[in-house]
């Protein structure tokens, strides 16, 4: 009898640079007596998708994603209403939709959640019919999603970046929101967030009790808010308190209808996208099998945790840092070496007068 078939698809360029340590742990981490392997390396935008719709349709039991959201994404939705599970490597800065699975950012550990193969099937979502697994939304997180976007870096620290210059000038937006197909009510919002998972990568907590498993959409809409009311705001998305905050006004649905004056930008797991004046969120329910951690278990959010959490949210700023100033320091130098090679080459052929 064939071995269940694991196809392992790797993003070279997105996320950080782990990609290759955890090629190189496969042997030893995977147990190839139960399982056959293939590694798949993407060449281009949409390829890891269409990596995972050949893979779903050869049969494999799995594809794992090895990269950053992008990459996961790109997969997920390609697997979709498949017998084919999604499993993931988590390689990005963001990391959301394993974090909320509990699977670890430590490749070892992740490798033998892999081996241990405990599949579920798993909600997603859809918004005006493109799938999503942990947020859309509107407002102030898209309008940050699409300047990440065009920022040319990744990265956390890009998004602080982001969010911070843009946030001053962002100015709210009024919306009709119809839950359930109840009747609407008007919010002037500065962000709406339709959520199937509980965060939005780097521990922020946009609907910390979200599930993949309820079928139901959790959303959430934030008021407008003051400067001052703004640290307390960052603090409840971190520590997993922000429905406790007077300015969030918080559903659970199978779907929601939002209208806006005008159409513009929302964004699918981060991803920026031109929408219409009218937007359509649902629940799928069981939708996706995925591989996930056997031993997760829902806790409460603690001091010690949320210290943790910020802890290691430094220390990935820290490392962004200081790879942007290695990037920046390696391209003065080749700037230097293309000048130094421009005067040699004029010094050679005898430097032009100055009437030339």
């Amino acid at each position: 009898m064939a071995k269940p078939l694991l196809t392992f698809v790797v993003n070279p360029i997105s996320g950080t640079g782990r990609k290759r340590e955890v090629l190189g742990m496969l042997p030893q981490k995977i147990d190839t007596s139960r399982f056959d392997l293939r590694i798949e390396h993407t060449r281009h935008a949409g390829h890891a998708a269409q990596l995972a719709r050949e893979a779903a349709l050869r049969g494999d039991s799995a594809v794992v994603a090895i990269g950053g959201d992008g990459t996961v994404n790109e997969v997920a939705r390609s697997l979709v209403h498949t017998r084919t599970a999604l499993g993931i490597i988590p390689c990005g800065s963001g990391n959301g939709l394993a974090r909320h699975l509990q699977i670890p950012l430590d490749p070892a550990a992740a490798l033998d959640i892999v081996n241990a193969y405990a599949v579920e099937q798993l909600d997603y979502a859809t918004a005006c019919g493109i799938p999503f697994f942990c947020t859309c939304g509107v407002g102030f997180d898209a309008f940050v999603s699409e300047k990440f976007a065009k920022a040319g870096r990744r990265g956390m620290l890009t998004y602080l970046e982001e969010t911070l210059r843009e946030g001053m000038n962002y100015q709210p937006d009024t919306y009709e929101v119809e839950i359930d197909n109840d009747p609407a009510q008007t919010h002037r919002a500065f962000l709406i967030a339709c959520a199937n998972a509980s965060q939005y990568g780097n521990n922020c907590y946009i609907a910390p009790s979200a599930s993949m498993s309820d079928g139901l959409l959790d959303v959430t809409i934030m008021e407008p808010f003051t400067l001052m009311e703004a640290p307390q705001v960052v603090l409840q998305l971190f520590n997993r308190t922000i429905t406790q905050n007077s300015r969030i006004r918080a559903f659970r649905c199978r779907s929601v209808r939002i209208r806006r004056s005008k159409p513009g930008m929302m964004h699918f797991d981060g991803e920026p996208l031109m929408a219409g004046s009218e937007l359509d969120v649902r629940i799928v329910e069981a939708g996706l099998r995925a591989i996930v951690n056997a031993q997760a278990q829902q806790k409460p959010a603690t001091l010690l945790g949320v210290l943790s959490d910020f802890h290691s949210n430094v220390n990935t700023l820290r490392q962004e840092m200081l790879q942007t100033i290695q990037d920046d320091l390696q391209q003065r130098g080749r700037q230097i070496q293309q000048l130094n090679k421009e005067i040699l080459t004029r010094l050679r052929r005898g430097w032009p007068d100055a009437t030339e």
